[in-house]
């Protein structure tokens, strides 16, 4: 296939985007199938986010430095606070970490994510942020988005990301907000909105927006996981406290999932602006949306097939 419109594949019977095991009751089945995520409260253990925590600060002040892993700054603070969590938003990529990659590897974590791969899983992508306080040159805000859009692999229903709160995340500090059922729509035009001549770079949003659907803001503890499918349409606000917002996630994909041909679909300009990073990072001429994603990719359970 190479169209970037290719839905979720049904599977026959009741449920499409969940498989077939004894771990979710059927209510938990139901609520997926219904609105495209599901909480569940207090899944990572203390110590675990605090261990996670412990090598953050450490990879902020390069005490390690993570192959292929991309540290994001506000560099207006960065002559303010140096090497320090103060000024990082977010490392990216740590999959060559061994520390934070234990996250993508608890068994109670792969226990649920199973749910929705199947027993073959990839981890795809890994993130930990730390949400700072906005500034005057720079917000992090994340405007709503479908993880679909970075991704050039399918079936949608065979990806799930799991987003761990490292701390409590309410409206305050900026947690996520979900447009639930939007799952079952079709991918959507992403780029930069309009907003105030602020931007991340790489953070997508929709062109077109629907203002007026109904969101839920998932106000979460420390420890509580929220698995949502990439065409879930969500985002976050800003932190308006003075202290930051931390959480730790992964994509994960069934290792069943194939990549697809972006050229000439609506996430052709992703492809020509990772590209054209990588070019300038690492002077890689020829490469391809897939071929970041395949450096990306890590098995975590079962067999390596096609990802």
């Amino acid at each position: 296939p190479t169209s970037a419109q290719v839905r979720a594949v049904p599977q026959p019977g009741r449920f499409r985007y969940t498989v077939d095991n004894d771990v979710l009751t059927t209510e938990q089945r139901q609520f997926y199938e219904d609105n495209g995520y599901l909480l569940i409260k207090k899944l990572v253990s203390d110590e675990d986010i605090e261990r996670f925590r412990e090598e953050f600060v450490r990879i902020c002040k390069k005490e390690v430095n993570p192959l292929g892993a991309m540290i994001m700054k506000d560099e207006s603070l960065r002559s303010e606070y140096g090497q320090s969590e103060k000024a990082v938003n977010k490392v990216q990529d740590f999959q060559e970490d061994e520390e934070l990659f234990r996250y993508c590897t608890l068994p109670e974590v792969l226990r649920y994510v199973e749910c929705f791969t199947g027993p073959n899983i990839m981890a795809m992508h890994t993130m930990l942020i730390n949400k700072l306080p906005d500034s005057d040159e720079q917000t992090f805000l994340h405007p709503m988005h479908q993880d679909l859009h970075y991704f050039p692999f399918r079936p949608a229903a065979r990806i799930v990301c799991s987003w761990t709160a490292m701390e409590r995340a309410d409206q305050d500090n900026g947690c996520l907000v979900v447009q639930p059922g939007t799952h079952e729509m079709p991918l959507k035009p992403h780029g930069y909105p309009e907003r105030e001549g602020k931007a991340n770079k790489l953070f997508h949003g929709l062109l077109d927006e629907d203002e007026k659907s109904p969101r839920v803001h998932l106000v979460m503890e420390k420890g509580d996981t929220v698995f949502f499918h990439p065409l879930l349409i969500h985002g976050s606000g800003i932190n308006k406290t003075s202290g930051f917002r931390k959480s730790i996630s992964c994509h994960f994909a069934s290792s069943e999932c194939y990549y697809i041909d972006v050229k000439n679909t609506i996430q052709e300009d992703l492809e020509k602006e990772l590209v054209e990073m990588v070019h300038k990072k690492y002077d890689m001429t020829s490469v391809e949306l897939r071929d970041l994603w395949n450096f990306r990719a890590r098995l975590v359970q079962g067999e390596r097939i096609n990802l």
